[in-house]
């Protein structure tokens, strides 16, 4: 009974998201209806009021031949609004490659209030700047080992369970992105961001009380010693070892050759998918919108992702291959727990693709659940998102969704940042001894990224409720690129 009840808890942020959105249609819908009936006539029946009610939902949510979206494009040109948009992207970018998120929640803020693009645009471009800095991120961590196992610091295996989902749900989310209105976008966006940050910061909490522990126990043995040399704190937090009373030479991640330090059977895959979908996008291209052929060649990312993280799942499952970052424990996986992963991947994705965030701000909570290290869970999300959002890339430049000169100028500079921000964050964690600080960044990006992204989207709600605009579904195939 219990085994039940955790596995219905376990999608629980599905549940609260669908309700959430229909609870929220019918507040706006009603009160805009209210406002018409109002100014038209004072008296009407109760059955006939809730007749109108239920239809003005529907209409609010459809109209075929309306659409609330038109793209504004600034021109590129050297201003106050580059300086001070090239410095947020900057840190958005630095911080958000630290914690495995992307920036993505700091970057469409930045995009919509200061640059001046429309909010379905910023989405675009902030994709394109995810994608920069996750490549960076990723050549960065390529180089380093686990700290406490031998091993690559990012874990391939799990970037192979999750990445094909990912990007399927990235695939569904920018086909959201079109059909979606934005009001829709930004209930979505605070719950889930609020959700997921809460968690983060907890997650942070615990972790930096047992480094604590750590470190007192470390000096008790040093005291106790009496050698003249101290022990300092070592152990990663939260990740496991393959010898407790191990000591570590160095709590700064070794580093190897980059050829070396890939996993190419499992890389393999991830491109095999990657190639996979860019290929059934390109595909799409030379289809009708909403023909036969078009929906053929979208459900054909259904196999391919399914088999790639099917197959790993199995391989889990069986005890044939083990998430190396877990330890001893990386091989005892139940099936409902593989469905899990799975379904969160491809919410993460669908999110993202929706949101234009990479994805970060819920495989990072799930890694550290999973029992993850904060570095590693950093390193494999941003893996995964580097796949995912380059392919976002490619699906927003054929909707042709964003100015490419804008998107060349932001990838430069979330590239540079996401390196130096990666840099810096680990010398502070070799200094101070304490991963947690990870986590710290993760929680709070999240969280600015809530308050930022939320309060635009309700300000721009609110314009749009006071100026009658039609706020619900746009029609995917009567979109024009």
């Amino acid at each position: 009974m219990a085994g039940n009840l955790e596995r219905w808890k376990a999608f629980g942020p599905f549940f609260t998201v669908v309700w959430s959105f229909l609870l929220a249609s019918i507040f706006v819908s009603a009160e805009r209806s209210l406002k018409k009936e109002y100014s038209s006539r004072i008296a009407i029946e109760t059955r006939d009021s809730d007749s109108d009610i239920l239809t003005s939902v529907v209409n609010f949510l459809w109209q075929g031949n309306n659409s609330g979206y038109h793209h504004v494009w600034p021109d590129l040109k050297f201003n106050w609004k580059i300086v001070v948009g090239s410095i947020i992207g900057f840190l958005g970018a630095a911080f958000g490659s630290v914690g495995g998120v992307g920036g993505g929640g700091i970057f469409v803020p930045m995009l919509t209030l200061i640059i001046g693009f429309d909010p379905k645009s910023a989405t675009a471009i902030s994709k394109c700047m995810i994608m920069g800095g996750a490549v960076s991120t990723v050549y960065y961590n390529l180089k380093l080992r686990h700290p406490t196992i031998d091993m690559p610091i990012i874990d391939y295996d799990l970037a192979v369970l999750i990445q094909p989902m990912l990007m399927l749900g990235i695939s569904i989310g920018v086909a959201f992105n079109v059909v979606f209105a934005d009001w829709m976008v930004t209930v979505l966006l605070i719950i889930l961001f609020l959700g997921t940050s809460t968690k983060a910061f907890f997650k942070g909490l615990e972790t930096w009380k047992k480094e604590t522990i750590m470190k007192k126990e470390a000096a008790k043995r040093y005291e106790a010693n009496g050698d003249g040399k101290e022990e300092a704190y070592k152990l990663l937090p939260g990740g496991p070892s393959n010898n407790a009373g191990k000591e570590f030479k160095d709590f700064e991640e070794p580093t190897v050759g980059i050829i070396e330090n890939v996993c190419w059977k499992e890389c393999g895959l991830l491109f095999f998918v990657w190639f996979s979908f860019l290929a059934l996008q390109i595909l799409k291209m030379y289809t009708t919108t909403c023909s036969v052929t078009y929906w053929t060649v979208n459900l054909l990312q259904i196999p391919v992702s399914m088999g790639v993280s099917g197959y790993e799942a199995l391989s889990l499952y069986k005890g044939w291959r083990k998430l190396g970052s877990k330890g001893d424990e990386g091989t005892n996986f139940k099936v409902h727990q593989l469905l899990v992963y799975g379904f969160f991947g491809i919410l993460a994705g669908l999110v993202g693709g929706l949101l234009g965030l990479g994805g970060g701000f819920i495989m990072g909570p799930l890694f550290l659940e999973l029992g993850i290290p904060p570095q590693v869970s950093s390193a494999t999300a941003t893996f995964a998102m580097m796949f995912s959002s380059s392919m976002s890339v490619v699906e927003y430049y054929l909707l042709k969704r964003f100015p490419v000169p804008y998107a060349l100028y932001f990838v430069a500079v979330a590239t540079v940042a996401a390196f130096i921000g990666q840099h810096f964050v680990r010398k502070l964690i070799i200094i101070l001894g304490r991963a947690s600080i990870i986590i710290f960044i993760l929680a709070s990006t999240i969280f600015i990224s809530a308050i930022s992204l939320g309060g635009v989207g309700i300000s721009n709600m609110i314009g749009k409720i006071e100026r009658n605009e039609y706020m619900g579904f746009e029609n995917l195939c009567k979109y024009q690129v």
